[in-house]
């Protein structure tokens, strides 16, 4: 099988993989094996640390081969296409390959090409389906539940491959999700609710970065007015629940999106336990995958 959507996953593997990455958590810094002699390719189209990392980490913790193509010095510059790519690395026999690309739908095309499975570990604006996995379980770990949880997802909504994966999967866990941006970057299925609304009362508070290189067009925010209209301050924080924990997927732009006393907050800020998750969650799907 392939992991491409959070709809791939029926809701007995949606467990597996959360009960799994729990029990890892704790061993995420040893090497527990597994899955020696395989080897995984991520090919990476766009930047990434938190993903690429991760993936190469969980690959040599579980005993598995991670090589990486640097697609800035591939054929990728000479032309080739993402298919004749595919079929050149399909022809190496790997046995998993993890792909982010920056069009909607192109780790579906690789997939349909590779006889390994693929996973989608970004693709443009459509999905992230290992973000929404590492997500819940980083909630699951520090808050025992998902279900019933009141989640705040803020930020560029339009543009944000995590927050369609989190709110398909975290709605299927039980969560209630609200969604809330500047009107301009909220997708026109979206009703507008403003951010304090969406806030207001939330057990987690999920930021998402502004992704200025997927506009058309320029917000034309000057400096600081993004944060104070929109980002999360302790001011805005203090109308969630006393409890409430805080969430970024990652990079953040401090100043912009969060402001720096709320993403270093020790004890509301799980923005680390997400990173250390992201290991255990992505170690539970390439056992789910190849073991």
């Amino acid at each position: 099988m392939d992991l491409l959507s959070i709809d791939d996953l029926s809701d007995a593997q949606i467990a597996r993989i959360l009960d799994r990455a729990l029990a890892i958590h704790p061993q995420v810094g040893r090497t527990v094996g597994g899955l020696e002699g395989r080897i995984v390719f991520n090919v990476f189209y766009e930047n990434s640390t938190r993903t690429a990392m991760s993936f190469a980490t969980a690959a040599h913790r579980l005993g598995a081969a991670a090589i990486s193509l640097s697609v800035e010095h591939s054929s990728v510059k000479k032309g080739e296409t993402l298919e004749d790519t595919a079929r050149t690395l399909n022809a190496m026999r790997p046995d998993l390959l993890v792909l982010r690309h920056s069009e909607n739908g192109a780790p579906a095309e690789v997939a349909a090409i590779m006889d390994a499975p693929v996973i989608n570990a970004g693709d443009g604006t459509n999905e992230h389906p290992t973000q929404a996995l590492l997500d819940a379980a980083t909630l699951r770990q520090r808050l025992g539940r998902i279900e019933g949880l009141k989640v705040a997802i803020v930020g560029d909504i339009k543009h944000s491959r995590v927050a369609r994966s989190n709110a398909k999967l975290l709605r299927r866990l039980g969560a209630d999700v609200r969604l809330s941006g500047p009107p301009e970057l909220l997708p026109a299925e979206v009703a507008t609710v403003s951010v304090e609304d969406a806030i207001g009362g939330a057990d987690v508070v999920m930021m998402l970065r502004v992704q200025r290189e997927r506009q058309e067009q320029e917000l034309g925010d000057a400096p600081g007015e993004y944060l104070r209209l929109y980002g999360l301050t302790p001011e805005r924080l203090a109308l969630a629940d006393r409890h409430a924990v805080v969430l970024h997927p990652g990079p953040m732009n401090r100043g912009v999106e969060i402001a720096d006393v709320v993403a270093d907050d020790p004890a509301r800020s799980l923005i680390a336990l997400q990173v250390e998750m992201g290991v255990a969650t992505r170690m539970a799907c390439l056992e789910m995958l190849l073991a």
